[in-house]
This record gives C-alpha cells, structure tokens and sequence, in this order.
C-alpha cells in the first residue's frame, strides 16, 4: 500500500492498531494539566456568574414578551 508520500506501509492487525490507539490516548493523556483548586474556583465563579447574567436577560425578556402580549391581546 503506497501513501501519497510514496512510501510503502505494510497494513497493520487489529491488535497492533489498538495498542497503538491505546499508546496514544496515554501519551495524550500525560499532557493534560489540571487546575488548582483556586483556579478551579475562578473557573466556576465565572461560569455560575454567567449563567446568572444571562437567566435574568431571558427572564426579562420573557416578562416583557409577556405583558406586551397581554397588552395587544387583553
């Protein structure tokens, strides 16, 4: 089987193709950095901060919806 550089590779088992899968996910694994707990809680503080921000716009917006509605059709 020729690649498009024009070198042959021999095709490879199952079991060769899954240990190197395997080898992989490992090494790719070992590159994972993981937060501090203080990072962690900025992390969380943002994303709970957010999630507030924009339930209060949808809640707001669907108030408004609901009394201009109620105001064309009441």
């Amino acid at each position: 089987m020729s690649t498009a550089r024009g070198t042959k590779t021999e095709k490879r088992s199952i079991f060769a193709r899954l240990v190197l899968f395997i080898r992989q996910i490992v090494s790719e694994l070992k590159k994972v950095v993981r937060p501090t707990r203080s990072e962690l809680t900025t992390y969380a503080s943002v994303v709970l901060v957010f999630v507030l921000i924009v339930m209060a716009f949808i809640a707001l917006f669907d108030f408004g919806i609901g009394l201009l509605i109620q105001w064309v059709f009441g």
